[in-house]
């Protein structure tokens, strides 16, 4: 396996992370970390703010602000605020409020709305599809004449 951890341009001492190989997870409670796994596919990785990742494919991350990303496809994005991905297809990212899409390859910028599931149209089409995230809601379901209160789980 190869990779490369840096904070503040040296790399960080082994005390400050932990790495399981055998189900390739990366854990740190550091901030500004880079971290290269631009050979690696598969990862999981768990670190504080400010972090610039750069991995192959398939990775899940688990940030504080202001990371930066840059993928290959079929990534997980769990963060809080202020990050910027480049990625391949497939990803999916769970994100805080004042975030916006931009589709540099056909020069459109979609304003993300909190609480709705936004999905976007294929590669190379305009366009997107928007759902209102019900997790956690309460509905009122009618059954027989009968209404019933629901939790969205």
């Amino acid at each position: 396996m190869k990779y490369s951890i840096t904070q503040n341009g040296l790399p960080l001492n082994k005390s400050l992370y932990t790495i399981d190989e055998k189900t390739k997870t990366f854990s740190s409670k550091e901030h500004s970390l880079v971290l290269d796994f631009s050979s690696e596919s598969n990862w999981t990785f768990n670190t504080g703010s400010d972090c610039t990742f750069t991995t192959r494919h398939y990775c899940t991350f688990k940030t504080g602000s202001s990371c930066t990303f840059k993928t290959g496809s079929g990534c997980t994005f769990d963060t809080d605020f202020a990050c910027t991905f480049d990625t391949g297809a497939g990803c999916t990212f769970t994100t805080k409020s004042k975030c916006v899409v931009v589709r540099r390859g056909i020069f459109q910028v979609i304003e993300l709305k909190e609480g709705i599931k936004t999905t976007l149209g294929g590669w190379g089409t305009k366009g997107y599809t928007e759902e209102e995230n019900l997790k956690g809601k309460t509905v009122t379901i009618e059954v027989g004449g009968k209404k019933y209160e629901a939790v969205i789980k």
